[in-house]
């Protein structure tokens, strides 16, 4: 299949956003190191020092142009070619965290970073065609057909059970709640985004959308999904393992958002079976290796820890998972700011842990 040339700038936009947000990660974590040094206190522990330090400003400022970039990506290519390509950025972030922060990264690791990449090349290889889309109030037809007005009525009333009904119950306890909410909001705010991103970019082409009300109203939908999101996303980070919610969300916020843009914008209508199976198998390889390079990352916070503590009491060892979550929850820095202010006799027994 030949490569359009929205396609082609949307693929490059997604690849740009991923580097730069996964380099961000690593920038911003430089200047929290860099500020718990200069103040003795933390960001993790209430510490605010980090503000006066420019490495983590400009952490955030390449973050931002990261997400401007894969906002304006999903204006000229589909959310089937360009959601997968949110995984590159873990990949970006892994091996600079290698190299810049010293954060080993392990054999099963890079076969996770291999793996994304194989997927990504056969979803950008196999990814659809759009038909061209010279107003908002066609976007709007395509938003308002049956079969998508389904979907969004599903979603929301699924997000509204699991608010009222499954968070008090079992949102401390599951997983699954806090991340299923941030998911399906999210299939429905990419939705949103690039209904908003064409409007706005058929007006910088000269053919002005800000006078139509279902531009303004993609708009507030996008206002109100992000933050619901992120209020979710937020509660599920700080609840558990960062290791685990990280590719539940991808694969759950991942496979909403293709299939909400499968009914809206009919991605698969004029594709054979062979490129819809070959897009689904990037899919699957992409998934395989994020979860694989997550789960090696929580091997090794998890393997450090015991290491490092099993030989000061009987009693630390073996650690339950629960407590084992909990210390990691979060971002998992508490992790790493422990081991960087371990006792030299304690750097030890991590060293011969580490041996064997």
């Amino acid at each position: 299949m030949s490569f359009s040339e929205d396609n082609l700038t949307g693929f490059i936009l997604a690849l740009s956003s991923s580097g730069f947000i996964g380099s961000s990660f690593i920038i911003k974590k430089k200047g929290l190191r860099r500020a718990a040094a200069a103040s003795g206190v933390r960001a993790g522990v209430g510490g605010f020092s980090y503000l006066f330090e420019p490495l983590w400003w400009l952490g955030l400022i390449t973050m931002i142009v990261g997400e401007v970039a894969n906002f304006v990506a999903y204006a000229f290519a589909p959310a089937v070619l360009v959601t997968p390509l949110g995984a590159l950025s873990i990949i970006v972030s892994a091996v600079l965290a290698h190299f810049i922060l010293h954060e080993k990264l392990h054999q099963l690791g890079i076969l996770g970073c291999v793996m994304c990449i194989a997927g990504s090349i056969v979803i950008v290889i196999h990814a659809p065609q759009e038909s061209p889309i010279t107003s908002v109030q066609e976007i709007w037809s395509m938003g308002t057909q049956p079969a998508f007005l389904l979907y969004v009525g599903s979603v929301i009333v699924l997000v509204f059970i699991m608010i009222f009904h499954c968070v008090p119950r079992w949102g401390h306890t599951n997983v699954l709640i806090f991340t299923g909410i941030c998911s399906l909001m999210g299939s429905l705010s990419v939705m949103s985004v690039k209904a908003l991103g064409t409007a706005l970019k058929l007006t910088f082409e000269g053919n002005n959308q800000l006078i139509y009300p279902e531009t303004w109203f993609f708009m507030l939908v996008v206002a109100i999904c992000v933050i619901t999101q992120m209020n979710y996303l937020n509660k599920a980070l700080d609840t558990f393992n960062t290791a685990i919610v990280s590719p539940i969300y991808f694969v759950m916020f991942t496979s909403l958002t293709i299939i909400a843009s499968v009914i809206m914008f009919k991605d698969w209508d004029d594709q054979s079976g062979a490129n819809i199976i070959s897009e689904i198998c990037g899919f699957i390889i992409v998934i395989s290796g994020t979860i694989l390079l997550h789960t090696t990352k929580d091997f090794e916070r998890s393997s450090s820890f015991k290491g490092g503590y099993a030989s000061l009491s009987p009693t630390l060892s073996p650690v339950s998972p629960t407590l084992s979550t909990r210390l990691c929850n979060g971002n998992g820095e508490s992790m790493d700011h422990d081991q960087e202010n371990v006792p030299p006799s304690e750097e030890v027994c991590f060293r011969r842990q580490e041996m064997y």
